[in-house]
């Protein structure tokens, strides 16, 4: 088949997404998963809330290190190219954990899961700056996350069902076959396309070998430190719910595994929806003529609003009103982290892309790594959830005001405005 070099059609680049959207799905199948299962990994090795804290954060910072390197490697390989090498990297780590039958046996598939696992956010953002024009890029997000969100609205029901007939290894390597299975797909779509065979799909050659040596111009940049500041802040809640929200609902409401495929359901809902909300808000928006700073700053406001009565959650003593409010904190989330991603398309010129994403990642998820220790700790040492949602309440609002002071005015890169294939 010829190499295809002219434009990409509505469908094939919708389809494309929607696969590699699909394979993220699989790639982020292994955080609830060890959520859900917390009990029955914890019968296995005798571990405590500490032991699991530690867990976490193992996971968290070995994708956190990887981060510095997968952006480059984006950037470098191509959308095409990443693809492969990722989802057949993770998907591998994945099915590692079918032979783990030891706490280091865990501790080292982990580890490998979040060195491969975190090719996957750069590599989306990346594609995103690739396939779509400037303005639709907003729901290309939205998209993508409310797909994620399906995912895993899912997850709490599959993941009980599969854990009953396989075990919780079988449950991740179930992902790792997943994984294949979308890169199969992936492989076949892509088929014959020069454009994603680049290595930087629509770059001026120019600007191609002008900063190839790495992150050194990134780290000097005004606008990196706003995203990358603003992304660990709100990041550490992200990671603080998706570890600990199943302990929280077995501790306060008694919920065995199987009970909690509901609450754990309309969390994920709830970050779905937040997500395709304000990416189709932000297209319209922007569509009607809006500028882009007041629309992006617009939508981390209100998200960050939507956040800022966690803590009533701890006063709620009916099971249903808190499910409700978590959907709405994971909404708000998803709203807050949307723009960021959106900032980064808008200002950060389509070479870069790639690692300012990744190094982005790479400080969230040290804020995940932060967080997850901390739990641990705070929990077992009798104090309960109240400091820990006080903070995250709080840390949406602080992460705006640090990308207020660093970016008081988003005005979109002429690097970033390159006609999508």
């Amino acid at each position: 088949m010829a190499a295809q070099s002219s434009p990409l059609s509505s469908r094939l680049r919708w389809s494309l997404f929607t696969v590699l959207c699909i394979a993220g799905v699989f790639n982020a199948m292994d955080r609830p998963i060890i959520a859900i299962l917390k009990p029955d990994m914890m019968a296995d090795f005798g571990w405590s809330d500490s032991d699991f804290g530690d867990l976490a954060a193992v996971t968290q910072f070995s994708a956190a290190f990887a981060f510095l390197f997968t952006g480059w490697l984006v950037d470098r390989l191509g959308v095409n190219r990443s693809m492969q090498v990722g989802a057949s990297a993770w998907s591998l780590a994945a099915i590692a954990h079918g032979w783990a039958i030891t706490t280091w046996q865990v501790v080292t598939a982990r580890i490998g899961l979040g060195l491969t696992e975190a090719v996957q956010t750069p590599l989306t953002i990346k594609t995103v700056a690739t396939l779509f024009p400037p303005n639709q890029r907003s729901f290309a997000f939205g998209f993508a996350t409310m797909l994620a969100g399906a995912g895993t609205i899912a997850m709490p029901f599959v993941i009980p069902a599969l854990a009953l007939t396989v075990g919780w290894r079988g449950a991740l390597v179930a992902g790792g076959i997943g994984g294949f299975i979308s890169l199969l797909a992936w492989i076949w779509l892509a088929r014959g396309l020069a454009q994603l065979r680049e290595r930087t799909v629509d770059e001026a050659p120019a600007e191609s070998g002008s900063d190839s040596a790495g992150y050194g111009p990134i780290l000097t940049n005004r606008k990196t430190w706003a995203i990358v500041g603003a992304k660990a802040l709100s990041d550490m809640t992200w990671w603080f719910i998706n570890f600990w929200l199943a302990d929280y609902y077995r501790k306060e409401f008694g919920l065995s595994t199987i009970e909690l495929g509901v609450p754990l359901a309309i969390a994920f809902a709830g970050s779905g929806l937040g997500a395709l909300l304000a990416g189709w808000g932000s297209t319209r928006l922007l569509e009607r003529g809006w500028g882009v700073n007041r629309v992006r700053k617009g939508v981390m406001l209100i998200s960050a609003l939507m956040v800022a009565p966690l803590p009533l959650v701890l006063e709620l003593n009916s099971f249903w009103p808190v499910a409700c409010m978590i959907g709405v904190v994971m909404a708000g989330h998803q709203g807050f982290s949307l723009s960021i991603f959106s900032t980064i398309t808008d200002v950060v010129p389509n070479a870069k892309v790639g690692r300012v994403t990744a190094f982005g990642a790479f400080m969230g998820n040290m804020g995940g790594v932060a967080i997850s220790l901390i739990a641990g700790r705070v929990l077992d040492a009798g104090f309960g959830f109240v400091p820990l949602f006080v903070f995250a309440a709080s840390s949406y609002l602080i992460a705006l005001a640090w990308f207020q002071w660093l970016l008081p005015t988003i005005r979109r890169d002429e690097g970033a405005l390159s006609a999508a294939v």
